[in-house]
């Protein structure tokens, strides 16, 4: 057999190993019977059709092993994207495997403690129950994370930049930057709430000064240490001091911008959450606060992996931006 088909066969393999560990979490979930009582299933409407919670998480379960046969699919034309699906096969086969035995302990034996870690088919019955109010506060999130992340990244690189090109903006801001950003945004909350108007203005703040000292740091030290070599070349060129900064400085400092854009970009998630726990009308932190007081922890579940997905998303989203932005570094870098 020679090498191409041994290849072939490897990710053929790898796609089955992928989808697989799914199709048996689908079957035990189908076949198991619910043996610890206590677990109501009932159907919900939901937008017109009659859904239990074991039928939907299955329909889950069914469209994430969709998703890694289409990719798989995808993948199967392009050799970097073969191999990288390839190497994670293991990890997909694994994830169904925990999932299936997630959903015999915290569902079908309950032999987790409950209320406080149901299983998955549990989490999912939070959707069937309660959609409209999840979007609702999802894109509540969403809301106060873009403004308070855009206003966050704008203010911090014009700071960074400002900081690393003028010695004097360096000699007086500085030292408040480096203060000012050990302490954690959220002890500004009481502050906060005090001098802004709406609890929504407090938390884009709180949000812009959590994103704000990775963002400024990581901008100056960029600009800092941009080679005169490349001021030298452009002056040589006819560049000027405003040309120096837009077109050698800043953009040398994009691929430190970008570093602390991803950093800041968790910062920025985890303060929206507190915020949202500790004084917002809605919100995936408000939802958590609800929920958990009612012991819903199913709710708070379902929340968490919202938050993940978002998180992902938008982490994706940064990635995407920083790639198209930085491309000139394609071949240069590991």
């Amino acid at each position: 057999m020679s090498a191409a088909n041994n290849k072939s066969l490897s990710f053929y393999f790898a796609v089955f190993f992928s989808v697989i560990g799914f199709v048996i979490a689908i079957a035990a979930n189908a076949v198991v019977p619910q043996i610890a009582t206590g677990v109501i299933i009932e159907n919900y409407d939901f937008y017109g059709l009659a859904l239990n919670m074991n039928g939907t998480y299955r329909i889950v379960l069914a469209l994430i092993a969709a998703f890694y046969l289409a990719e798989g699919i995808f993948s199967a034309f392009d050799k970097g994207r073969r191999k990288k699906y390839q190497k994670r096969a293991a990890f997909r086969f694994a994830a169904g495997l925990a999932l299936l035995l997630w959903d015999l302990l915290g569902t079908k034996l309950l032999l987790l403690p409950q209320p406080f870690f149901p299983g998955p088919a549990g989490i999912v019955r939070a959707f069937l129950i309660e959609s409209d109010y999840i979007l609702q506060n999802t894109l509540y999130s969403l809301r106060l994370f873009f403004f308070g992340f855009a206003i966050g990244v704008v203010f911090g690189i014009g700071t960074g930049v400002l900081i690393g090109w003028f010695p004097k903006v360096y000699y007086w801001v500085s030292p408040v930057l480096n203060v000012s950003g050990v302490i954690p945004a959220v002890a500004w909350m009481p502050f906060a709430l005090t001098l802004f108007p709406t609890p929504f203005a407090a938390a884009v703040f709180l949000i812009v000064i959590s994103v704000w000292f990775p963002v400024a740091s990581l901008a100056a030290s960029g600009v800092q240490s941009a080679p005169k070599a490349l001021f030298e070349v452009a002056r040589t060129l006819g560049a000027r001091t405003p040309g120096l900064l837009f077109f050698v400085a800043i953009p040398h400092a994009m691929p430190q911008i970008f570093t602390g854009i991803n950093t800041a970009s968790a910062f920025a998630f985890t303060t929206l959450v507190m915020a949202e726990m500790m004084g917002q009308p809605g919100g995936l932190g408000y939802y958590i606060n609800a929920s958990k007081v009612w012991s819903a922890y199913y709710k708070v579940f379902a929340a968490i992996i919202v938050m993940a997905i978002l998180f992902s998303l938008i982490s994706a989203l940064i990635k995407l931006v920083e790639a198209r932005v930085l491309r000139w570094q394609k071949g240069l870098l590991k």
